[in-house]
C-alpha cells in the first residue's frame, strides 16, 4: 500500500507510485479506489493551492465542528516542512507535533484527518502547495494555535528574522489555551 503510518495515531503519508523515464514522469496524484482499499472513505468537495516564498511560515490551523476538515497536502512546485500537532483530546499524542518535508521531487503527500492543526513553513524560493478538503472552507469556523508556542517548541527551520507571518497568525492562542473542540476515538 502506499500509505505510510507515523508516530501520531491516523495521521498517514500517502507515497504515489511515480512511473519515470527519459520523458520525464507520470503518477496518480489520488485516485479514490487506492484510498477506499486502505479503509479510507473520503469525498473530496474542494481544492486549495497557495504560492508563497522563502520563510513563509502558515498556520497552525483548523476549523471547527461540523466544518472540520481532512486535508490531502502536496507540493507542485518547491518544498515546505509540513507540520500538524495533535488535538484531539484523550489521544496518547495529544500536543505532540509531526513534520515531513513535502516538495515536488518526492511527490509524497500528507493526509490530515480532522482534529490535527496544519501549518507549514517555505523551505524553497517558492512554493505552490495544492491541498483537498472533504469540507468546504467556513471562515467563522476557523481558528488556530499560535506557530510560535514556546510548549510546541517547533523548529520550522527558517531563522527567526526571516519568517513571514501574516499579523492574524501572530495573535493566534496557545495550545493550553485551546478548548478542543475534537475528542480521540480509540480503533
Amino acid at each position: 500500500m502506499p500509505f505510510i503510518t507515523t508516530s501520531l495515531p491516523d495521521l498517514l503519508i500517502f507515497e504515489p507510485h511515480v512511473h519515470s523515464d527519459e520523458r520525464g514522469y507520470f503518477f496518480e496524484s489520488y485516485n479514490q479506489s487506492v484510498f477506499e482499499q486502505a479503509g479510507l472513505d473520503i469525498r473530496w468537495v474542494q481544492d486549495n493551492q497557495s504560492s508563497s516564498q522563502y520563510g513563509v511560515i502558515r498556520g497552525l490551523h483548523f476549523q471547527v465542528p461540523p466544518h472540520a476538515q481532512t486535508k490531502l497536502i502536496r507540493v507542485l512546485a518547491g518544498r515546505i516542512l509540513d507540520v500538524v500537532i495533535d488535538i484531539r483530546k484523550g489521544s496518547p499524542t495529544f500536543g505532540h507535533s509531526f513534520s515531513i518535508e513535502l516538495s515536488a521531487i518526492n511527490k509524497k503527500q500528507l493526509l490530515v484527518p480532522k482534529g490535527f492543526a496544519h501549518g507549514f513553513s517555505v523551505l524553497s524560493e517558492q512554493a505552490e502547495v495544492l491541498y483537498k478538503c472533504d469540507t468546504l472552507y467556513h471562515k467563522p469556523s476557523e481558528q488556530g494555535i499560535l506557530y510560535a508556542d514556546p510548549d510546541l517548541a517547533i523548529d520550522w527551520t527558517i531563522p527567526v528574522n526571516q519568517a513571514l507571518v501574516s499579523e492574524k497568525d501572530k495573535v493566534l492562542p496557545l495550545l493550553k489555551q485551546l478548548n478542543s473542540p475534537f475528542d480521540y476515538a480509540a480503533k
